[in-house]
């Protein structure tokens, strides 16, 4: 395949709206344009999109997850909340919106540092399918995952993860005082757009008191995380 060809099905691939990247949204769009409606350059936009859906999204674990609307970019960007996958779709979404090629990607890792209430709530280790953003920049993909908002971070002592549209930014193995943080376990492969009907299930057996519990929205994560980390 040429580069011609091989950018042109890039283009037709990942820069269409879906069903939960949903780029065409007026909001998303408005969004975008915001951030970076002004960026002649493409990976300079991209990071300005990373970092917007980072911090101005809260990260909240506590959603629930039978519910399509916490997949969808623009309900997330309404909520101003999100779980990983939910903020992964915003971030694809805004960067289609300046026409930049996204897709979602998805790995199961074993967070170190959650909450005891969480985990207990989980009743396992692992997350499945956590939600990352790729981002076709300099005619390849860079892994971009814009999960916890530096607010958070800093309840949890976390480093930050900064994103400059060059290198992947993955999760941090360890927080500032040296302990493991982030482990990836598992890849789950690349898609157009979120796979709700893979995933909704699966978090539902996965965590069933955890599910049941977000029902009712009965979970201060930020809370729990400045608590635990004094």
């Amino acid at each position: 395949m040429t580069e011609t060809a091989k950018r042109a099905e890039i283009d037709s691939a990942y820069l269409e709206g879906g069903a939960f990247i949903d780029s065409g949204h007026p909001n998303v769009r408005s969004f975008a344009h915001r951030v970076a409606g002004g960026e002649t350059n493409t990976r300079a936009a991209a990071v300005k999109l990373y970092y917007a859906v980072r911090d101005e999204i809260r990260y909240d674990p506590y959603l629930p997850y039978d519910e399509p609307d916490i997949y969808r970019a623009s309900a997330v960007l309404a909520a101003k909340r999100g779980y990983c996958v939910g903020k992964a779709a915003l971030l694809a979404a805004a960067a289609r919106a300046r026409a930049i090629p996204a897709r979602i990607a998805f790995a199961d890792v074993r967070n170190h540092l959650a909450t005891p209430r969480l985990l207990e709530l989980m009743g396992r280790s692992d997350f499945i399918f956590h939600g990352i953003t790729e981002l076709w920049l300099g005619e390849r993909w860079v892994k971009a995952t814009p999960t916890f908002n530096l607010a958070l971070c800093e309840k949890f002592g976390i480093r930050p993860l900064d994103f400059d549209g060059r290198g992947d930014a993955t999760l941090h193995p360890f927080d500032r005082e040296g302990r493991q943080h982030m482990e990836y376990v598992r890849e789950r492969g690349t898609y157009v757009d979120v796979p709700v009907g893979l995933i909704m299930p699966a978090m539902l057996v996965a965590y069933p008191r955890l599910a049941q519990l977000a029902k009712g929205r009965h979970g201060d994560f930020a809370r729990e995380a400045e608590r635990h980390h004094s």
